[in-house]
């Protein structure tokens, strides 16, 4: 597996800052083998970081395709921009998930990959109206992790809850990598 040149800069520079909040490499081919059965679609990602997903997610894309990445973290976007603001198919919102998923209703997307609680942990249903049919919803981060507080635990579990009960969703969850969700609009 080859891992983009990008991918591994960024990742070294997350590591000298002490971020630790990404992605691991498991989600990140994934997100990449996902990213590449969408041709000529439209990618959201909540919850850029410092653009260790986003470089992955962009690697799958072809020429055609276009990604919009949120984050509300201005030090880490920074650091995604200094390493992807080159890639013309990538579009970087400096801001609140949540906020951006509001006023979104003239976006539509084939995938949308929630690695924030903006689209995952809250305004889900705003986020899924955004999603086209047939297109992926992705979230990661969803198997028990000792040091979450017990409130956390039971907001990832109310909405596994909610995803398995949707009837718009056809969903798998993976117990693999950091637990997964994958999700297709029907």
């Amino acid at each position: 597996m080859e891992v983009p040149h990008v991918a591994e800069q960024i990742h070294k520079e997350i590591e000298d800052i002490g971020f630790t909040m990404t992605c691991d490499q498991e989600t990140a081919t994934l997100l990449r083998t996902l990213a590449a059965s969408k041709s000529r679609g439209r990618l959201l990602e909540l919850g850029t970081g410092a653009g260790y997903s986003t470089s992955w997610i962009l690697a799958g894309m072809d020429e055609e395709s276009s990604l919009i990445t949120v984050e509300v973290d201005k030090k880490l976007h920074q650091i995604a921009k200094k390493y992807l603001s080159s890639d013309s198919r990538v579009e970087f919102v400096t801001g609140d998930g949540e906020t951006f998923i509001r006023s979104a209703d003239d976006h539509t997307f084939d995938f949308i990959f929630a690695d924030t609680w903006p689209g995952k942990l809250s305004a889900l249903d705003e986020t899924l109206q955004l999603l086209n049919k047939g297109g992926f919803y992705i979230i990661d981060d969803l198997l028990h992790q000792e040091d979450w507080p017990e409130p956390h635990w039971a907001q990832i579990k109310a909405l596994v809850s909610d995803l398995a009960a949707r009837e718009d969703l056809t969903i798998t969850k993976l117990n693999w990598s950091t637990g997964l969700i994958i999700a297709t609009k029907t």
